[in-house]
């Protein structure tokens, strides 16, 4: 659970400063991570792509997720 929380927390702020972003406060960060990774795992899976197991792999696809995540809210609030 802490570990969902700390790479989730760390997708988020990454992916919202990729997205040429402030990013939308650490609370909601974490949450766009957390559920970024739970996309970008699903996604993933779908596409039959395995990063592998581990910290890097799980920051890697909840970073994904994150980006895609941002891009649809983005894409939805104009």
């Amino acid at each position: 659970m802490i570990w969902t929380i700390i790479i989730g927390g760390i997708a988020g702020w990454l992916a919202g400063k990729l997205m040429r972003g402030e990013g939308f406060g650490i609370i909601v960060d974490i949450i766009v991570g957390i559920v970024g990774g739970w996309l970008g795992g699903w996604l993933f899976g779908q596409l039959g792509i395995h990063i592998g197991s581990g910290l890097a792999g799980s920051l890697i696809v909840a970073l994904v997720g994150a980006i895609i995540l941002i891009w649809l809210i983005r894409l939805v609030k104009r």
